[in-house]
């Protein structure tokens, strides 16, 4: 159901080497993720490293929202996005954009009942 633009965007981003789900299959995966009867291993990451604007940006993102959904919410260019992404991941040492929603999860930063996920 996703128009042209929107799909050459997911094709760009998959040759890019990242994942791409779409948002309601993310929630579904995030919601069995924080339902399961272990805790996750190691405790969850301090986000006091990351600016205001890095957590927002990482609210977003665990919110399923693409990095132009996110720029056109905060008034920003979807480069800027980006590069709050990249830092936040260098920061906390992560290697995707699903290690980044399921830290905003890990976290408490989102949950999957407060923010409708």
């Amino acid at each position: 159901d996703a128009g042209p633009e929107r799909l050459l965007a997911a094709v760009a981003a998959v040759a890019g080497g990242d994942m791409l789900f779409a948002p309601s299959v993310m929630r579904r995966l995030i919601e069995v993720y924080t339902r399961r009867a272990e805790p996750a291993p190691g405790a969850p990451a301090d986000l006091d490293a990351l600016t205001a604007r890095e957590v927002e940006v990482l609210r977003l993102i665990a919110r399923g929202m693409s990095n132009t959904d996110i720029a056109d919410s905060l008034f920003i260019s979807e480069a800027t996005v980006k590069t709050h992404l990249n830092r936040t991941m260098t920061k906390m040492d992560l290697d995707s954009r699903a290690q980044a929603v399921v830290l905003a999860y890990e976290s408490g930063l989102v949950t999957p009942l407060a923010d409708g996920a």
